[in-house]
């Protein structure tokens, strides 16, 4: 019969961690040396029959115990001196949370190497917004095109009743803050179903889920593109001329852009947990443009309530494009009404750049430690 070896021969005073196997080693041959992980992981304590009997009478959690004892004071004591031994039939260790600036650079990090994934999923809901579509790009100018019609009927009835005209620079007012609103209603319309729109994506494969919301944007970045470029093609015919106060026009366009991607990340994730999210903000954007100052002009509000109407983040946006692209107005300084009252003060654009990158920073964060759980609740 075979020759095995037990529990008690590796513990035997004959028996050294240089002599393995006991009784296999050639005479005259150097013992050869146990291998670390037989000696670590197991030393084969399973029981041994010897000659039909056990070679020890003990049961198995009294072997282990002696076993454990044996190693961990001896053996990673000479593998490694002063190293921590840590029980086995401990738990592992907790987990370590990453830091948010770590939470940050890994979101960064996903979304540069994710371009082509935007890239392709920008493409994809472009192509499946126009397929087949009679208009095509002409759905591009609708909504702003709505606005505008809309803010002209309740400028005319307040300008006929107010006895006065209605000057080219209300239309011309209108019409820049009409694209910019239209824009901001179209993300928050697409970014908050994106992720329950995509789980086959979200279930099956792996990927940042943070380029789902981001591709939505991108698309309707491109509708709002279009229309804008028709804006400026038409403001010179409206009265509006060149100055330099022109230059703010791309900043509260890039602050409006990044305070989209932020409460689009924030809805998206949102919806995932509250599927009645979608219809909260269908609510929310159908009676939002009579908190926002689209149609009618902030200072028409009064003192109370254009600071009131301030508060508002998208409030500031257009009613800043108003001021610098249709009045050259610089943004540094204070604006009055003809009333008297001060409407429109610089600290403003410190207001809009916090609502937008700190918002965009809460936002990304609370999506991305949540991100772990879409694919379970979509």
């Amino acid at each position: 019969m075979a020759q095995h070896y037990g529990y008690d021969a590796y513990r035997s005073p004959h028996v050294t961690a240089s002599a393995w196997p006991p009784s296999r080693t050639p005479a005259g041959q150097k013992p050869r040396r146990p291998p670390d992980d037989d000696i670590l992981c197991g030393l084969r304590l399973q029981p041994v029959l010897r000659s039909g009997s056990r070679t020890d009478s003990s049961p198995p959690e009294a072997l282990f115990d002696r076993y454990f004892n044996a190693v961990t004071s001896v053996e990673p004591e000479r593998r490694n001196p002063g190293a921590a031994v840590r029980d086995p039939r401990v738990g592992p260790p907790p987990e370590i949370r990453p830091t948010l600036l770590e939470d940050l650079r890994q979101i960064v990090t996903d979304i540069r190497w994710s371009k082509n994934l935007i890239y392709q999923l920008t493409l994809r809901d472009i192509r499946i917004k126009y397929k087949q579509a009679v208009f095509g790009f002409a759905w591009a100018l609708l909504i702003p095109l709505a606005v505008v019609g809309a803010g002209l009927a309740v400028r005319f009835a307040i300008a006929f009743y107010s006895g006065r005209g209605l000057a080219l620079g209300q239309i011309a007012g209108m019409a820049v803050k009409a694209v910019p609103w239209a824009f901001f209603v179209g993300c928050l319309n697409v970014a908050t179903p994106s992720l329950v729109s995509s789980a086959s994506l979200v279930t099956k494969i792996y990927f940042p889920r943070e380029v789902l919301p981001l591709s939505s944007i991108l698309a309707q970045s491109v509708d709002s593109l279009i229309g804008g470029l028709i804006v400026v093609a038409l403001l010179p015919f409206l009265g509006v001329v060149w100055s330099w106060q022109l230059l703010w026009a791309p900043v509260l366009l890039i602050m409006l852009w990044f305070l989209s991607l932020a409460f689009g990340l924030f809805l998206s994730c949102a919806n995932i947990f509250f599927r009645d999210v979608k219809y909260l903000v269908q609510v929310f954007l159908t009676f939002g443009i009579f908190i926002t100052p689209v149609m009618l002009d902030v200072s028409m509000y009064g003192p109370k309530g254009s600071q009131i109407m301030m508060l508002n983040p998208v409030a500031p946006i257009l009613e800043g494009l108003r001021l610098a692209v249709v009045h050259h107005h610089n943004l540094l300084s204070p604006r009055m009404s003809l009333e008297g009252f001060v409407f429109w003060r610089p600290w403003y654009l410190a207001y809009i750049a916090l609502w937008a990158f700190g918002g965009l920073t809460v936002s990304a964060l609370i999506f991305h430690r949540s991100e772990r759980r879409f694919a379970e609740l979509v």
